[in-house]
C-alpha cells in the first residue's frame, strides 16, 4: 500500500532540510514539487505551515532563523540548540521497563499518542535487558481511540465536545474542560469542568460514544487538588458513615481483602479499621462466598437483606421474552481521523532503528513495531523513493530487505531520535502503571522512569500534575507485602526458567491444592496481575490470579504431588463449584449501578429496555468471575440465562444471607 502523498511530502522536507546545515525559504520551495507546482505563491507557504506544524508535532527541532545580513532571507535547520533537551535520556534497564509500559497498548485500538509511543522509543536505538525483559510483566490498558484526543486536550489546555452515554443509559453531547485522563482499576476516566453544568464531573472513557471535538482555550485552571482517585471514592461513596467492620472470612480465602486489612491468610477473624459502609459491602459481596460481616450489627443485617434479596430475583425460570422486547443499540462507530504523524513517526523511527544496528532481520524488526511484514516493507517502500531532493535523485535514501535483512543507508538526517509530546509521555505513564513490579530494582526502575515522564510532561506543558496522573502507580519504601514477594519470586523463577510449586486458592472451591508449575510470564489487565503457567499438576496451560496464590512453597514442602489443603474438608465454607467447562452465552439484565459489568466482560450486544436499563450478552465469561460481579452489584444486576447459572446464585446468595441472620458471636 502506498504512502499519502502528504507523507512522501513531509518526509522529502525533513531529509532536505535535515541533511545540511540549513537551507534558505527560496531553495526549498523550488525543490519540494508540491511546493514549486503549488497554484501560487501564498498556497505554497500554507501548505509549508502546515508541514511545519506537523514536524515540530512529529518532535523534531525544526528552527526558522533570519539571515544576520539579509533580513528578507529565512533560513531553516532541523537539530538542537544549545540548552535543548533531548529526546528522552534513560538507562537501558529504564528503556526496558518503558518498553513494555508501551506494548500494553492495543495499538490497532488506541489513539495516535499510543500507537507513536512504542515507535519512537523503538528509535532511541537502545536494546532491552533480555534479563530483565523476561522478568517485567506483559500488561494490559484499556485502548479506546478517544483517548489520543483527551490527553492532548490536557496536556494543550483546551475543551472538548463528546457525546456520552450515562450509567443511566441516557446519552448526550457534554462540553468538557478535562483536568485529568487516567487509569483506575485498569479503566480509564476524565476528570473535568463540565461547562454545561459549571461544575467538576468525572467521566468513563469508555462510554464516550464519539471522537472528541475540540474547543476553545481552557477558562479555568486545572485545581491543585484535582485528582482522580478521590474523586472516584467520592463517586462511589454514597454516606459518610464509617467504623470498625469486623468480617469472619474462611481460612485462604478473599485475600485480596485480607492483604487490604493486613491480616493473616488463615485469621478467622479481620478488621477493616475506620471504613466505608458502602466500600464493605462492596468488599463483602464481592467474596459472598467466604465472608460474613459480623460487626456492626446494622451493617450485619443490610447483607443479609440485600443476598435474599438476590436470591429472591433468581429464583424460578426467566422469561426471555424481555430480551426480544428490548431495543438493539448500536455500537458507537467513532471514527479516528487519519493522521499523517503517526505514520511518518513510524517510517522516522523504523529507520532510526535500523540506522543504530546496521542491520536488522525483518521478521524481528516487524514484531519489534508491531506491524505486519507486508506493512513493513510498505513503508520500507516509501523510505526507498524519499531523500534530500536538493541534491539531486541520486541521493535518495539507500534501503535494502530483499534478502530477509533490512538496511538503510544516506539517511543520517532520520538518525536523531524524536522527542514523546506531553500526550505521548501520559499514555506512556499509563501503560507503566498497568505494570506490576516487585519491590527492589524493578520498581525502582518504574520509580525512575515514571519520574522523567512526568518531569517531561510537566516541564513542556506548564499543567502541573494534572496529566502524570494518568499514572497512579505508588511507590513506597515500607515493607514487602505477601504479594510482592510472591511476585519476586516468580520473576526469579522466570529467569532461571525453574518450575514453582504453589498453593493456590481457587474462588470457587473451599480451601487450597498445591499445583506444580513452570512459569512463562507475569500478565497484568484490568489493574490486576496474573501468572501464565504451564500446570504440570492437570498437563495444560493455566492462568493464575496473583492475588489467589497463597503462598510459594520452597524446600520439603514443596511436593509436586497436587493434593487438597486440610481446610477442603470443612463443609461450611461454601458450595462445591460447578463442573468445569464453557458458560456460553449469558443474557443479563442491568441497571445504571451495575454498567460496569458490561464494560468489565466486553458484552457483545447491549439492547435497552423501555423502562430503563439494559439488557447485555456476555460470551463465555468466566464463571466464578461473573457470579461474584452480579453479588457485587447487590441487585442491580439479574442473569436472565441460562437457568444453571440462575440457580448458582441463588445458592451463592441464600448461603450469604443464611450466614448473615442473627446469631450469637461465640467468645
Amino acid at each position: 500500500m502506498a504512502a499519502p502523498r502528504g507523507v512522501e511530502r513531509l518526509l522529502n522536507v525533513i531529509m532536505t532540510i535535515g541533511s545540511r546545515r540549513r537551507i534558505t525559504r527560496e531553495a526549498l520551495f523550488s525543490v519540494i514539487p508540491e511546493y514549486a507546482g503549488a497554484p501560487s505563491k501564498d498556497a505554497a507557504e500554507r501548505m509549508f505551515e502546515r508541514d511545519k506544524a506537523e514536524i515540530l508535532g512529529l518532535g523534531l527541532d525544526l528552527h526558522t532563523e533570519v539571515d544576520a545580513w539579509d533580513e528578507s532571507v529565512v533560513h531553516y535547520r532541523i537539530g538542537p540548540t544549545a540548552g535543548s533537551l533531548p529526546a528522552l535520556e534513560v538507562s537501558r534497564a529504564e528503556y526496558t521497563v518503558l518498553l513494555a509500559a508501551s506494548r500494553a497498548w492495543d495499538e490497532a485500538a488506541a489513539g495516535g499518542a499510543a500507537r507513536r509511543v512504542r515507535a519512537k522509543l523503538l528509535g532511541l536505538g537502545l536494546d532491552p535487558d533480555p534479563e530483565l525483559e523476561r522478568r517485567t510483566p506483559h500488561a494490559a490498558v484499556e485502548s479506546l481511540p478517544v483517548l489520543a484526543p483527551l490527553l492532548e486536550a490536557v496536556s494543550q489546555g483546551y475543551g472538548v465536545t463528546f457525546r456520552y452515554r450515562s450509567a443511566a443509559s441516557s446519552p448526550g453531547e457534554r462540553r468538557v474542560e478535562p483536568w485529568v485522563v487516567g487509569v483506575h482499576d485498569g479503566h480509564w476516566y476524565v476528570l473535568g469542568h463540565d461547562l454545561d453544568r459549571d461544575a467538576p464531573r468525572l467521566f468513563r472513557a469508555s462510554r464516550i460514544e464519539s471522537f472528541p471535538r475540540r474547543g476553545g482555550a481552557r477558562t479555568r485552571p486545572i485545581p491543585p487538588d484535582a485528582d482522580l482517585a478521590t474523586a472516584i471514592g467520592g463517586a462511589s461513596r454514597h454516606d459518610g458513615e464509617t467504623a470498625d467492620a469486623v468480617l469472619e472470612i474462611a481460612p485462604f480465602k478473599a485475600l485480596a481483602l485480607r492483604d487490604r486489612a493486613g491480616a493473616d491468610v488463615a485469621a478467622p477473624e479481620v478488621v477493616l479499621p475506620g471504613t466505608h459502609r458502602t466500600t464493605v459491602r462492596r468488599l463483602v459481596l464481592g467474596n459472598a462466598r467466604w465472608t460474613t460481616v459480623l460487626e456492626p450489627p446494622a451493617w450485619r443485617e443490610e447483607l443479609a437483606e440485600t443476598t435474599a434479596r438476590i436470591a429472591a430475583l433468581h429464583e424460578g425460570p426467566r422469561d426471555l421474552a424481555l430480551v426480544d422486547r428490548a431495543t438493539p443499540r448500536e455500537r458507537a462507530a467513532i471514527r479516528t481521523p487519519s493522521s499523517s504523524t503517526d505514520h511518518l513517526s513510524r517510517l522516522i523511527s523504523e529507520a532510526a532503528y535500523v540506522l543504530a544496528r546496521g542491520e536488522v532481520a525483518l521478521p524481528a524488526m516487524a514484531a519489534e513495531f508491531g506491524v505486519t511484514q507486508k506493512r513493513l516493507v510498505d513503508d520500507l517502500q516509501t523510505l526507498f523513493v524519499c531523500g534530500d531532493l536538493g541534491a539531486g535523485w541520486e541521493d535518495l535514501i539507500d534501503v535494502e530487505w530483499e534478502d530477509g535483512w533490512v538496511r538503510v543507508r544516506n539517511a543520517d538526517a532520520l538518525g536523531t531520535p524524536l522527542r514523546l509530546s506531553p500526550a505521548e509521555a501520559t499514555a506512556l505513564l499509563a501503560g507503566l502503571a498497568a505494570l506490576t513490579p516487585a519491590r527492589g530494582e524493578e520498581r525502582e526502575l518504574v520509580a525512575s522512569a515514571r519520574a522523567k515522564l512526568a518531569a517531561l510532561v510537566r516541564g513542556d506543558t506548564g499543567v502541573g500534575s494534572g496529566a502524570a496522573d494518568a499514572d497512579p502507580v505508588a511507590v513506597g519504601d515500607g515493607e514487602p507485602t505477601r504479594s510482592d514477594r510472591i511476585v519476586a519470586r516468580i520473576q526469579e523463577a522466570l529467569v532461571a526458567s525453574e518450575p514453582l510449586v504453589l498453593r493456590y486458592s481457587a474462588p470457587d472451591r473451599p480451601g487450597t491444592s498445591r499445583r506444580e508449575v513452570l512459569p512463562i510470564r507475569l500478565e497484568t489487565s484490568g489493574g490486576r496481575g496474573y501468572l501464565r503457567a504451564d500446570d504440570r499438576s492437570v498437563g495444560a496451560r493455566r492462568t493464575f490470579r496473583i492475588d489467589r496464590i497463597v503462598e510459594i512453597l520452597e524446600g520439603p514442602d514443596a511436593d509436586p504431588t497436587p493434593a487438597a489443603d486440610p481446610a477442603a474438608d470443612r463443609g461450611d465454607a461454601a458450595p462445591s463449584a460447578p463442573a468445569p467447562g464453557p458458560t456460553g452465552h449469558v443474557w443479563l439484565r442491568l441497571e445504571g449501578p451495575a454498567a460496569w459489568i458490561a464494560d468489565s466482560f466486553a458484552a457483545e450486544d447491549l439492547r435497552d429496555l423501555p423502562a430503563g436499563g439494559v439488557v447485555a450478552r456476555l460470551e463465555d465469561p468466566v464463571r466464578s468471575a461473573l457470579v461474584d460481579a452480579i453479588l457485587e452489584s447487590a441487585g442491580a444486576a439479574e442473569i436472565l440465562g441460562p437457568p444453571e447459572l440462575r440457580d448458582e446464585i441463588v445458592t451463592v446468595s441464600r448461603g450469604a444471607a443464611a450466614r448473615h441472620g442473627v446469631r450469637e458471636r461465640i467468645n
